[in-house]
């Protein structure tokens, strides 16, 4: 019996190495050598014991080969590079049937490797429905086309926000994501203002086509944003830190008509004030952004192949399946961009 194995996240900093059957894939499924897997905050949290949902199969940003096709598989061929996208969705319930199947009522509850809740990306071969998987370019590196999903989470906010031409763009917190908000602004054709309070994500923010940085830490950031902008406020402001203060100096910097996108999930539900004067006076729209639909998975890849979006210098370390336990040590440290575990 062939076998592969599987990384199962079973306790707070316990990470256990089990093996399961190797099945052919039959019909429209598609068997996927993985190559790179990220390690997410999901997971990290999960690791970390801040979320408890144990044994837990971890792991949604992912890369690799097709390996075997079912019977019923035509997009798709052996030695084909692909993303997979791994948010699961019904597409019978009302979010889904209205084009909004990233809040499918079964999301996050995935079960691909018989006996284990997760996702399962970290493991040597996974086996999915082919609509799951976007095919990408021939010449990509794997490591990069892992990096799909986040990116396409940072496409759906980008597209909440509505940016125009030649628009003000704040991007508060220049994590892997705030970093992503950056490349697709100025793809968009906007001015972009940085926030961030560490210098070497600040530095690394020029690098991704920040045109302005504001260092949070030693100055009062709305109050530069206002003078940026003679004034106004910037146009779009997208909170992709999650402290709440931060989600309070997001409101403050947007002008009329701003749109203020909350991209973070916190980690605990703590109340921001609002002026409602000021809601009314002012007219923003304040929203959030959670996961992608297919069509924005779709831009991601299409990015990513096109090499539109170079996320190289957000990958700070690639780890072997072998040391996936230092991997998550790495991970969890707020020095790290992405951490990606090589299978």
């Amino acid at each position: 019996m062939d076998t592969y194995k599987l990384a199962v996240i079973s306790g707070e900093k316990k990470i256990d190495i089990i093996e399961r059957e190797l099945k052919q894939p039959v019909g429209t499924q598609v068997l996927v050598k993985v190559d790179s897997c990220a390690i997410c905050t999901l997971e990290q949290r999960m690791y970390g014991g801040v979320i408890k949902r144990y044994p837990f199969a971890g792991g949604h940003e992912l890369a690799g080969t097709v390996a075997a096709v079912g019977d019923a598989v035509t997009a798709l061929k052996v030695g084909d590079k692909v993303a997979g996208r791994l948010l699961n969705s019904c597409g019978e319930c009302y979010y889904c049937r209205s084009g909004h199947e990233s809040h499918c009522v079964v999301s996050f509850k995935a079960d691909i490797h018989e006996g284990f809740g997760g996702p399962g990306g970290f493991a040597e071969y996974m086996l999915l429905e082919s609509k799951a998987l976007f095919k990408m370019a021939d010449d990509i590196n794997l490591s990069h086309a892992a990096l799909s999903e986040p990116l396409a989470c940072c496409v759906h906010s980008i597209n909440n926000a509505k940016i125009e031409l030649g628009n003000d763009v704040v991007v508060i917190g220049n994590g892997i994501m705030g970093a992503f908000h950056i490349q697709l602004s100025k793809r968009k054709g906007a001015r972009v203002i940085v926030c961030e309070v560490d210098r070497d994500r600040l530095e690394l923010a020029k690098k991704m086509g920040a045109d302005i940085l504001v260092n949070s830490g030693e100055t009062d950031a709305a109050a530069k944003v206002k003078e940026l902008t003679e004034g106004r406020g910037a146009d779009v402001v997208f909170c992709t830190a999650a402290l709440p203060q931060l989600a309070a100096d997001a409101i403050a910097m947007a002008g009329k008509f701003g749109r203020v996108v909350m991209y973070s999930s916190f980690p605990a539900n703590k109340p921001v004030e609002l002026d409602v004067n000021a809601l009314h006076a002012n007219e923003p729209s304040i929203t959030g952004a959670l996961n992608s639909n297919k069509n924005e998975f779709l831009a991601a890849t299409r990015l990513l192949s096109y090499k539109m979006i170079d996320p190289s210098l957000l990958i700070t370390e690639e780890v072997p399946f072998e040391k996936i336990g230092y991997a998550f040590e790495r991970a969890i440290d707020s020095k790290t961009y992405r951490i990606i575990v090589k299978l």
